[in-house]
């Protein structure tokens, strides 16, 4: 009887990282992002193969060694130049389908499609040609492609040209703009995203209205849509907790005591990202201390956050706003031996666990997100009965919002009074609240949301 047919799964980003050591070594270690947190622990040791492109220098250098197998992966990485990575990346990726996707144009002023990013745009598909290249080269006959994220939606339809003997299923890490969204874009760009992406088998989302707004503009683009399924990224239980207990960690839980000195805790863990909604979540702690002078003296809000996508213009600008924001929160309030904003952007992924841990409150009120593993992971491993604030734009929502306390992400005077009533809470509400989202955050693991994903390519798990 014939086993289950081989995998591929494809990606911007690969699972593996690569440093040239003091002796000019290469040195490998597990990489770092969502896709690898919620997807690696059910990918290792299964033998499948993953491409995915080459960033760095160590990345390129890598490359050239041809496929690496190194913690339980199988990695071919894909050297692309430098310029054309940029625009596929910078100027398509995150620059236009990163904004539509999650509403964060400044629609008087951007987008503007002009031509150069026409250019782009050509770039941007044959980077995806380039991936499907190496596809059609690696997969075996009958293989299953698993297709993650925005930044490959074009190879659905590039594979069903060269190779129609695979199996091909996309899987959307982000919201999915609806048909007013998508109609930002040109015309024909619009239509070419979207027949690249029902060049799949299966398109797969990661929350119920993700899935509807894509139907929807298929329908309206294509006259059909492709089959969909929804199914939510997990988090590893025991690998946040393997970081939780570890010396680097505990030491971060010691500095972060020193730090608080007893008060309250209000906690985000976010990259400087447009999305997040960083200033509003200040702007709502500083009308917490105003409408709520209990509070002052007595609660500290941590944002253990990091830097993201820097080489947009937008990014270094809201990076600025937010820092200059913290500064003057900061003088405002600040007393004698109490620092009401600690800020951190030093993407220490110990320190962050520690705040997790440590939290009174985790506060997570993205302007719209497509989950956001953080409002899982912190629940997991938290040791104070925290309490979860939660973005109704979240696609999480749809799994924690029958626990969480819910804020329209717009809404500071509403966020400000939620956090009030997070602060305020019994014990004993604090512990059924903390127990019904570790419950729900709980409820799936990586190897489920893998198997969701071969089960759309006909594969039973």
């Amino acid at each position: 009887m014939p086993g289950p047919p081989p995998v591929v799964i494809v990606s911007n980003r690969g699972p593996l990282a690569f440093q040239v050591a003091a002796d000019g070594s290469l040195v490998t270690r597990r990489g770092g992002g969502g896709l690898v947190s919620a997807l690696g622990p059910a990918v290792a040791g299964t033998g499948a193969t993953w491409i995915a492109g080459a960033i760095s220098a160590a990345d390129r250098r890598a490359a050239a060694e041809g496929v690496v197998e190194a913690e339980g992966f199988r990695l071919r990485s894909l050297v692309i130049d430098p310029d054309d990575y940029r625009a596929y990346y910078d100027v398509i990726s995150s620059g236009a389908l990163w904004f539509v996707h999650h509403r964060l144009y400044d629609s008087p002023r951007r987008p503007r499609f002009d031509h150069h990013w026409r250019r782009a745009w050509d770039t941007y598909r044959e980077v995806n040609a380039t991936f499907a290249r190496a596809v059609a080269e690696e997969a075996a006959e009958g293989a299953v492609v698993l297709v993650q994220d925005y930044h490959l939606c074009l190879l659905g339809a590039q594979l069903a040209a060269s190779r129609p003997d695979l199996t091909t299923v996309h899987f959307h890490h982000t919201p999915f703009g609806g048909p007013d969204d998508l109609a930002v874009l040109p015309d024909d760009v619009s239509a070419e995203l979207l027949e690249g992406l029902a060049g799949h088998h299966a398109c797969g989302f990661q929350a119920p209205r993700w899935a509807a707004a894509f139907e929807a503009c298929c329908r309206e683009w294509l006259g059909q849509s492709p089959p969909t399924f929804v199914s939510p990224a997990a988090v590893e239980p025991a690998e946040i907790a393997s970081v939780a207990a570890s010396p680097a960690c505990a030491e971060a839980v010691a500095d972060l005591g020193r730090q608080v000195g007893g008060r309250r805790l209000i906690v985000r863990v976010d990259r400087i990202e447009l999305s997040k909604n960083l200033l509003r979540g200040f702007h709502a702690f500083d009308e917490l201390l105003e409408r709520y002078p209990e509070w002052r003296q007595q609660v500290v809000f941590g944002a253990f956050v990091y830097p993201s996508r820097e080489g947009l213009p937008e990014y270094l600008a809201y990076r600025q706003e937010a820092e200059g924001l913290v500064r003057r929160l900061n003088e405002r309030w600040a007393g004698p031996g109490w620092t009401p904003i600690l800020y951190d952007p030093s993407d220490d992924f110990a320190r962050s666990v520690a705040a997790l841990r440590c939290s009174d409150v985790l506060l997570v009120n993205p302007v719209r997100d497509g989950l956001n593993l953080v409002a899982k992971e912190g629940p997991m491993i938290n040791e104070r009965d925290g309490v979860l604030v939660l973005s109704r734009q979240s696609g999480v929502w749809a799994e924690l919002g029958e626990a969480a306390l819910g804020v329209n992400p717009f809404d500071v005077s509403a966020t400000a009074d939620v956090l009030h009533r997070a602060l305020s809470m019994e014990p004993g509400e604090r512990r059924a609240h903390a127990r019904a989202v570790r419950r729900l955050a709980g409820a799936r693991r990586p190897a489920h949301w893998y198997a969701d994903q071969l089960a759309a390519a006909g594969i039973a798990g």
